[in-house]
């Protein structure tokens, strides 16, 4: 870690600087300017608008929940922010990795599974266990088969969670 002190510094610093201050800066400088240098200068802008707080107030009532749902649509309907999602997975090896693995863990919990429950079977004694395991078997067997990064299985499991 210690290698990595300085580019985790710059890091840090550039996400704090474009997440919060350049976002606050940048809200508080087009504010003002589009205030001061369009409605000022425009006498039925500034019927609209008599001071700044009123255009803040208004821009904010109007402006916040248009840009959020402008980042809902981003998030949820458009397809750019799975094409960043793959980029990310693409350039970054260690989150790749996590995937990847996760991916190879299911593979072989099925078939650890599987093999337990040969085995159990020839052990007839417990019964219920063994139809449970199995019932998991063929759970495990059809959402490795199903699910794809197209359909929202998924995210149906996990929100099974709650």
């Amino acid at each position: 870690m210690k290698q990595n002190l300085g580019f985790r510094a710059w890091y840090y610093f550039r996400m704090g600087w474009s997440t919060y201050f350049a976002f606050v800066f940048a809200a508080i400088n087009t504010l003002t300017v589009t205030y001061f240098l369009a409605i000022d200068n425009y006498p039925f802008l500034k019927e609209i608008f008599p001071s700044f707080i009123h255009y803040v107030i208004l821009i904010g009532l109007v402006g916040v929940p248009i840009l959020m749902s402008i980042g809902y649509v981003h998030f949820k309907k458009s397809p750019s922010f799975r094409a960043e999602s793959t980029v990310a997975y693409e350039s970054n090896p260690w989150a790749l990795r996590d995937l990847v693995n996760s991916e190879y863990n299911l593979i072989l919990s099925l078939k650890i599974l599987q093999m337990l429950n040969k085995i159990s079977e020839k052990d007839k004694s417990n019964l219920s266990e063994l139809e449970e395991s199995q019932k998991l078997e063929k759970e495990l067997r059809e959402f490795l088969n199903n699910r794809s990064t197209g359909n929202k299985l998924d995210l149906d499991y996990f929100k099974s969670w709650k």
